[in-house]
């Protein structure tokens, strides 16, 4: 449909502004890409949302469909090139009719590769309109992990391939040669492709004696997707190492390197790092999908007061937003998070990062590279010539970095940035700790937000039940904890009802998909400036935080917990009292 069209109807509904729609519309036509794949690659809104409306617009039919929905036999009747030509799936069959999902129902090409198939196959054709990410979900089970490795595998003449073992014996008439063959590129395509089609964060290429293994961290755990002939693993290596721009003739100290690539339609940034280890090198790749790592402040967790309370501070002209939690909690999501919300025509956003994670247009992105002195600390000094308005450091790491952010925020800059600590409370410890001077942190920070991530309970199956008496007593213990006015909010009676995983073909039996965000804020008060100024302890601190009504993230995640999304079990294990 014509996206001016659309885009009107986003902006009546109240969806979108008049500024983002013009923003969409002029990116749409600098990289050619449609308006629906930019919504929904920038989670601008809610891809249910958009179809709604587009049903309403061209009067079709619209249906909520997932990939689990659709069985393997359905695809053989629409090809993977007309699917991705005409954007159109197949949704299912009977005897006389073929029912397909459309993401663009109103055209007339796609129209008429339809009528020929149905004309083909003799049979009716039913449609429905579906979401961005239905389809793009849907398009992938075309291209099977497993299948398609097995058949690169059994192609090799693996007999003609040198081994890598612990021990080489080395043969002095030995010729050194790398073969790039076929079937090799197509092991590491498809090994990618299952990556980003699966959500994984990382994958590890790892060498063992009598094979390589290859596995995915997904949600956070490692999970094992294939075990392949150690003779493959010279070759998968050099491939990577090919295309990540690294020496493939040295293997004796660690290399990083990185490449873009196109799968799925998407733009993803593959980040590589090898490392040497008595069998050969291990590689391991970091998949950076922006689609995924650019999200809203409600998508990560972080909602009512919370919300509000964030909103509030990084709408102030100047002062420190510090995000804090140990490594791998989401904290460079959030501060996308919080960059896309900042991220306005009139304002100059600088960023600098250890590495550009995600690219995002409208902000000026710089990567530090400490090997030839350009450090936080000096990328700092750089950025306040370049008349930033809000000023993203990646991470505070010493006390030259965290004295340089905090006169930045001093002097009429918003600073976001991510620091180590256990908690919110332990924030102000760990700057003071940093040679910041105690009576300048209450004039530069504004907030401080702390986090974990834990996993997602799969709606399709997770099961209630009441919680154990020692469970109840942790749940009935934190909730009287809360302030009075959520307390009264809540709608929360004994016996209290928990949830655990179960595990369906929807969650692939593990009871989760994905994960989400715990959080607990606590803001700069003349309170809080008092306690810093005689000398702050945690404690103290903590203190404060009580009286201002913080949500703990013990508590935040109980309330999830009690809500159905989380599982209780988890809650208790990752936070502390």
């Amino acid at each position: 449909m014509d996206a001016q069209v659309l885009l009107k109807a986003l902006v009546e509904k109240k969806l979108i502004d008049q500024e983002g729609s013009e923003k969409i519309l002029r990116e749409s036509f600098l990289t050619q890409k449609s308006v629906e794949e930019i919504i929904y690659n920038k989670r601008v809104i809610d891809d249910v949302e958009l179809a709604k409306l587009k049903s309403q617009i061209l009067k079709v039919p619209f249906k909520k469909f997932t990939a689990e929905d659709i069985g393997k036999d359905i695809l053989q009747y629409i090809s993977e090139d007309i699917a991705r030509t005409y954007k159109v799936v197949p949704l299912s069959k009977t005897a006389d009719m073929l029912v397909v999902g459309m993401l663009n129902p109103d055209d007339q090409k796609a129209q008429d590769a339809l009528k020929f198939i149905a004309k083909q196959l003799q049979i009716n054709l039913g449609v429905f309109l579906i979401t961005f990410g239905d389809y793009d979900s849907i398009l992938r089970k075309f291209s099977p992990f497993k299948d398609e490795v097995d058949m690169a595998i059994k192609s090799l003449n693996l007999k003609n391939i040198k081994t890598t073992s612990r021990e080489k014996t080395v043969q002095l008439d030995e010729k050194v040669s790398v073969a790039e063959d076929a079937p090799i590129i197509k092991i590491v395509a498809s090994t990618l492709r299952e990556a980003v089609n699966l959500g994984a964060s990382d994958i590890h290429f790892e060498p063992e004696k009598l094979f390589m293994r290859v596995r995915f961290r997904i949600d956070g755990d490692l999970q094992e997707m294939s075990q392949m002939p150690i003779e493959l693993h010279q070759p998968i290596i050099s491939r990577i190492k090919v295309m990540a721009n690294l020496k493939i003739d040295e293997n004796r100290i660690p290399q990083d390197g990185r490449f873009k690539s196109s799968v799925f339609g998407k733009d993803i940034d593959f980040r590589v790092a090898t490392f040497p280890t008595p069998a050969g090198e291990k590689v391991a790749i970091r998949v950076l999908d922006s689609s995924v790592g650019l999200r809203g402040l409600d998508d990560l967790g972080l909602r009512g007061e919370n919300s509000a309370v964030v909103r509030e501070a990084i709408a102030k002209p100047y002062g420190m937003v510090l995000v804090t939690g140990p490594t791998g909690s989401g904290k460079s999501t959030t501060l996308y998070a919080l960059l896309q919300i900042l991220n306005k025509t009139q304002v100059n956003i600088v960023s600098l990062e250890d590495p550009v994670e995600y690219y995002m247009d409208g902000i000026n992105q710089s990567q530090v590279k400490p090997e030839i002195g350009y450090d936080f600390a000096a990328g700092l000094r750089q950025i306040l010539r370049q008349d930033p308005d809000i000023i993203m450091v990646g991470e505070i790491r010493d006390s030259e970095t965290a004295s340089l952010a905090v006169h930045a925020a001093l002097t009429g800059h918003v600073v976001l940035s991510t620091l180590h600590t256990n908690n919110a409370a332990g924030v102000i410890p760990r700057l003071i700790d940093m040679k910041v001077d105690s009576f300048l942190i209450p004039s530069a920070l504004n907030l401080i937000v702390s986090q974990r991530l834990v996993s997602k309970l799969c709606e399709k199956c997770k099961k209630s039940e009441q919680a154990p008496a020692p469970v109840a007593e942790i749940i009935k213990k934190e909730l009287a904890k809360l302030p009075d006015a959520i307390n009264a909010s809540l709608k929360i009676k004994e016996p209290f009802t928990i949830y655990r995983p179960v595990g369906c073909p929807v969650c692939k039996g593990k009871g989760v998909v994905g994960r989400i965000g715990l959080f607990e804020v606590l803001k700069m008060t003349k309170e809080l400036e008092r306690i810093i100024n005689s000398g702050s302890n945690e404690a103290s601190i903590l203190e404060e935080a009580k009286r201002q009504g913080m949500v703990t993230l013990r508590q935040d995640g109980i309330l999830k917990a009690l809500e159905g999304i989380v599982g209780i079990d988890e809650i208790l294990r990752e936070t502390s009292e």
